[in-house]
């Protein structure tokens, strides 16, 4: 079956943008369009492709089974389009980019040392980061706003569909600044409960690691507490306070080596969990890109072997 030619490059750009947001409203917001030119858009494809490609409720949109099919289509094919002209403008020898989703929990040691082994031997590459939860790094390597997401990944519902390679395990730890209280004398875990607590976003895969390490202590968290992805922000709050944070190693390790943090023994470790590579198997991988995987491969095995950090 030939490709219909009154399909536009708009038309599939406006269904991603709806996919993408879930409302007719916020899409035509971001196309800086009126929203019965984007419902007219819609209706226009749905009718060339002689199928509905969205439910409409009071809360917004929803994909289709058909939506959710031509999906993993469009999503590639705007892509390798863009990417194409990109390459036509910047010319045959232009070094390219490469957008990586990254959780937090690898921004401290694993992702400056791949950009640092990249820029190393391509030196014209741009890597560009995007950061937040799981869920939205996913989404957006669903639709080929990302190349690659890395990070904790296999308990999150939205892999689903998508490619996941492990690279290495890691687990999660207590810590506190130097002179907390906890660290004074006999530890007292049950006392853990007393001081407010720093940890993920409820609903983040990682959350639920450090969920079930309180359970597996037989400890309740702390009712005062601090909920973000941000290391930044975890860090300079417990280093000014009393307040205690459930940490993925990579995320203090330097700060352990260097005495500015220290752990606080629960009597166990809390197992690790996969850090990885996620893929849109639909989506051919850019030069650049593949240039990343290659390096988070490195980077993982030396891990792995105990070789870095």
């Amino acid at each position: 079956m030939n490709i219909d030619s009154r399909i536009k490059f708009r038309h599939l750009v406006c269904f991603l943008e709806m996919a993408r947001q879930g409302s007719l409203a916020r899409a035509a917001d971001v196309m800086a369009v009126s929203q019965p030119a984007m419902s007219k858009t819609l209706k226009e494809l749905e009718e060339l492709l002689e199928t509905s490609l969205f439910v409409r409720s009071k809360s917004g949109i929803s994909l289709t089974e058909a939506g959710v099919a031509f999906l993993r289509y469009a999503g590639p094919s705007v892509q390798t389009l863009r990417e194409g002209v990109q390459a036509l403008r910047e010319g045959e020898y232009a070094a390219g980019v490469v957008r990586l989703g990254v959780l937090s929990t690898v921004e401290s040691l694993l992702v400056p040392e791949v950009v640092r082994r990249l820029h190393e031997r391509h030196p014209a590459l741009v890597v560009s980061v995007v950061t937040g939860p799981s869920a939205y790094l996913l989404s957006q390597l669903r639709v080929g706003d990302v190349d690659l997401v890395v990070g904790r990944m296999t308990d999150s519902p939205e892999i689903q569909g998508l490619t996941f390679e492990h690279l290495y395990s890691e687990s999660m730890t207590l810590v506190a600044r130097p002179d907390h209280p906890l660290l004074q004398g006999v530890l007292d875990r049950t006392a853990v409960e007393n001081f407010p607590l720093v940890l993920p976003l409820a609903g983040t895969t990682i959350r639920k690691f450090a969920d079930s390490l309180f359970v597996q202590c037989g400890l309740s968290p702390s009712r005062q507490r601090l909920e973000t992805l941000s290391v930044a922000l975890s860090r300079r709050y417990v280093l000014s306070s009393a307040a205690l944070w459930l940490a993925p190693l990579d995320a203090v390790r330097l700060d352990l080596a260097r005495g500015e943090l220290r752990e606080i023994d629960l009597g166990q470790r809390e197992p690790g969990g996969s850090v990885g590579i996620s893929s849109n198997a639909s989506l051919p991988l850019s030069l650049a890109a593949q240039w990343s995987v290659d390096v988070l491969r490195e980077v993982g095995q030396a891990y792995r072997e105990g070789l870095y950090p």
